[in-house]
């Protein structure tokens, strides 16, 4: 039976998701073990992570405090999910969106963990209820994904964060291209999601009075709603425009 004590992080999965989630807890200084079904896959997938931190580093914007080769030699490889998980304190299920495969795959990992392991999901759209459901270490089961009612503050940090900075420079086309092997795998991947979400949409809200307050409450912790503040903030926001636009216009179109 895997036991937690050794504290390394075993990702499931070495896709685009899998391989950002292995460099960020490598960047936090934590021992990953990279699985998937085959050894080809994990041999791409290190190499792809070796490029990406290299990227990273070039432009300033690597993470943690640890040197790329520091954190590169915190990941490896494991095609075997048994000596994968043995010695993990957290394992991160990064397989493609699909409820069957990724009961499958927690239904195999609880039968071989300790009750001090934490199973997490990357899923997007799945009900943790469905997926973890009969599990003997349920308790122990989260989704690590933005899930339920965001602030208002948390959702502007999301978006100008994250998709808001490639939006600067491709549309949400491109980077639905760019996100997987192309359009049509980005659809074979995520369409029976996004339909699920889709669904779950009710009624189109009111903005009542009540709703705008509240929104206008949490704004104004960042930016107060009186003249001077509001102009200062737009003064700010006017500049970084025009500091983005020159750098759109030093970027070479590919």
């Amino acid at each position: 039976m895997a036991s937690s004590a050794a504290g390394c992080v075993v990702i499931v999965g070495s896709g685009v998701i899998g391989r950002s989630w292995a460099m960020l807890f490598a960047s936090g200084g934590f021992q990953v073990k990279l699985y998937d079904i085959e050894q080809q896959q994990i041999r791409n997938a290190l190499e792809n992570i070796r490029k990406e931190m290299k990227l990273l580093e070039q432009a300033g914007s690597l993470k943690g405090s640890l040197s790329v080769e520091e954190q590169l030699s915190l990941i490896s490889g494991c095609p075997n999910i048994q000596e994968a998980v043995e010695g993990a304190m957290h394992i991160q299920e990064c397989v493609p969106e699909d409820l069957e495969l990724k009961k499958k795959i927690f239904a195999q990992l609880d039968s071989i963990i300790d009750d001090r392991v934490i199973l997490s999901s990357s899923t997007s759209c799945l009900m943790p209820s469905k997926l973890f459901a009969g599990l003997v270490h349920v308790k122990q089961c989260i989704v690590a994904h933005p899930e339920g009612i965001v602030s208002p503050s948390d959702l502007d940090l999301v978006m100008s964060e994250g998709l808001g900075m490639r939006y600067a420079f491709i549309g949400p086309l491109e980077t639905m291209h760019l996100n997987a092997e192309g359009m049509l795998s980005y659809c074979d991947r995520y369409s029976e999601g996004i339909k699920h979400v889709l669904q779950t949409f009710g009624p189109i809200p009111e903005f009542s009075r009540a709703t705008a307050e509240k929104v206008n409450q949490d704004m104004c912790m960042k930016v107060p709603d009186d003249p001077e503040h509001l102009a200062a903030r737009r003064q700010w926001r006017d500049e970084c425009l025009m500091r983005l636009a020159k750098l759109k216009s030093q970027v070479q179109p590919q």
